[in-house]
């Protein structure tokens, strides 16, 4: 093993980054994780499947199971046990994202109507406590108990963090610092928790478990910021839903924290006067994409995006190169450059 630094580089030394290597690396194991998801979201209650199956096969990348099936490949694991673990971390995910396009009043996820509008909020609140339910069948299956308590504590953690950043709506005076918690908690704990459990079934030791929920956490933060100064940089086409949802929502990330925290006395009236949800038009949307790119909150962002990428590869670097690892870091890379 080395202690080597694993470089992250930017898109313009190696051309654009993308999936693809992670992608190939795991499509054989993803085949069968797919299989597994299709089958276990079946139920004898027909709009069961069909609201599962309206987010499912909605076109996600499926980040968190291939960090599983990656996180596998990584360390030589040769069995196929956490290919029903995959699994199960894509229901826990699938399961938030319901939940939380009805907490937020969603239209869109993945560029099309999001399942609360078409099949209304009671039903997509049952069907992700539903699709809980079945993650937590294929975990009792594994018959690990230290698998089932880092899934299970990885969900608990991902139901705070969405409660503190409800707390924290429309509360102009969020910390940089409140948000990086919400978001290790929303987003990172599952990205941490989805690679941590491929060591586990491999019965690797704690340094390697350890080095895979660095390489997840990081990755996972890096995604969320990324995510966070999309709502502000990219079309709705290409992002898969409406422009500027976390501004209309009055959600605190850290484009308009730092646009507020750089601005003047009349901006930060601005920022206060739409965060607190007073009615916000387009007109206002528009000036809060011209402060936060005047301040260069977005570009502030992306960089500290790429701190926490560059520690995800670091953490990798305690295995050998292989192809494994370069696609991991490639993933990395992508998840900093992507516009979607």
């Amino acid at each position: 093993m080395t202690s080597n630094v694993v470089p992250l580089k930017r898109g313009s030394e190696q051309g654009r980054p993308s999936l693809a290597p992670i992608l190939s690396l795991t499509a054989t194991a993803m085949n069968s994780v797919n299989q597994v998801i299709l089958d276990r979201m079946q139920s004898e209650i027909p709009l069961i499947p069909a609201l599962a199956g309206h987010l499912i096969s909605g076109g996600g990348k499926r980040m968190r199971p291939m960090l599983t099936i990656a996180g596998a490949e990584v360390i030589g694991y040769q069995g196929t046990r956490h290919h029903k673990l995959a699994a199960a971390v894509e229901f826990i995910h699938t399961a938030t994202l319901l939940h939380d396009d009805v907490v937020d009043g969603s239209e869109t996820r993945r560029g099309k109507e999001a399942a609360n509008i078409v099949y209304g909020n009671p039903a997509t609140v049952l069907v992700g406590d539903f699709l809980f339910s079945r993650a937590f069948e294929l975990m009792v299956e594994d018959g690990s108990l230290k698998v089932l308590k880092i899934l299970s504590s990885a969900s608990a953690i991902i139901a705070q963090g969405e409660v503190d950043q409800l707390v924290s709506q429309r509360k102009i005076e969020t910390s940089e610092e409140r948000y990086l918690h919400i978001i290790g908690a929303k987003t990172a704990a599952l990205f941490a928790a989805a690679s941590r459990i491929a060591a586990v079934v491999a019965e690797r030791d704690e340094t390697e478990e350890k080095a895979l929920d660095d390489y997840g956490r990081n990755l996972g933060i890096a995604f969320q910021l990324v995510d966070d100064a999309i709502d502000y940089d990219s079309d709705a086409a290409e992002m898969g839903k409406d422009r500027g949802d976390d501004f209309r929502e009055g959600k605190m990330t850290l484009p308009v924290i730092l646009a507020y925290a750089r601005g003047s006395d009349a901006e930060r009236r601005f920022w206060q006067d739409c965060i607190a949800g007073f009615t916000i038009s387009d007109a206002d949307l528009a000036e809060a994409v011209t402060l936060i790119n005047m301040h260069n909150a977005v570009a502030d962002t992306r960089e500290r995006a790429r701190h926490y990428a560059q520690r995800a590869c670091d953490a990798l670097a305690i295995f050998p190169d292989s192809e494994a690892r370069r696609a991991m870091v490639e993933a990395a890379q992508f998840a900093v450059t992507r516009g979607y």
